[in-house]
């Protein structure tokens, strides 16, 4: 993979200690990407491989706190948006990106852990979705939160089509619908505003921790890079694909990324 030039990528997500997702993983990516990355914490949780026991949310006025930092010493090229962990962190992530029209900003609304955890209030939907409105240039939900969003779980391309039409009216902007759970066929569903695309590809037998976080971040770099919308998904889409096949069993739960 061609190196680029020492721009920063901005994670704002939580900070998982097995490192299988969130900050850690989105700043391992980008670094994969030849970005440098720095990584705002919303929420320290305790979690492993196969559940997540603690969520403690770091509140809205310290998430500006970093991002005033960060930005005092170099301004990010891109961000990605990860776990909130609590309805106090979105006046201030709407503030952050109202400061940053013109930068790829990569949204994966992480609402709930694998294990069921709720990791964001689902009554703070609404509020999120306003505060990111025409902010973004790109939503990310998996199925589960495609559902919740849609009002509707999708469960085959056709419908993983009408709920990314959906959102995408919802928030102003472009929507990825992720199928990795489908029954069958896997597919993941862009639309663009205009039309539809189309991603299929493998199913695993193994759930990979941080696969989420993985596609996001890796989207974010290809955006970066100047890729169009439409080929900086199929390209993530075929990265995460070879990452996956690369993972290794962390502990007595899921695998995680490891060679990448």
């Amino acid at each position: 993979m061609e190196k680029t030039g020492k721009k920063l990528l901005l994670s704002i997500a939580g900070y998982d200690p097995s490192a299988g997702a969130g900050v850690l993983l989105d700043v391992a990516v980008f670094r994969r990407f030849g970005f440098i990355g720095a990584g705002l914490l919303t929420a320290v949780t305790a979690q492993n491989s196969r559940r997540v026991t603690g969520v403690h949310c770091l509140g809205g006025r310290f998430l500006l706190r970093q991002y005033e930092a960060i930005v005092e010493d170099i301004a990010p090229s891109g961000i990605k948006v990860g776990m909130l962990g609590g309805r106090g962190n979105i006046p201030a992530l709407g503030r952050i990106l109202s400061r940053h029209p013109d930068i790829p900003i990569v949204v994966d609304p992480v609402v709930r852990s694998s294990s069921g955890r709720w990791l964001l209030e689902k009554q703070a939907l609404p509020s999120y979705l306003s505060r990111i409105k025409q902010k973004i240039s790109l939503l990310t939900p998996n199925l589960d939160e495609a559902s919740l969003l849609s009002g509707r779980r999708p469960r085959n391309p056709e419908e993983m089509k009408e709920a990314a039409r959906r959102i995408a009216d919802l928030v102003g902007a472009p929507c990825l619908v992720k199928g990795g759970h489908l029954a069958r066929t896997v597919a993941d569903v862009l639309y663009d505003g205009r039309q539809f695309y189309l991603f299929r590809h493998k199913k695993r037998p193994q759930d990979v921790h941080g696969s989420g976080c993985f596609l996001s971040s890796s989207l974010l770099g290809y955006l970066v890079r100047g890729r169009p919308l439409p080929e900086a998904c199929s390209l993530a889409v075929e990265f995460t694909q070879a990452a996956l096949q690369k993972s290794v069993r962390l502990g007595r739960g899921r695998e995680i990324f490891f060679s990448f």
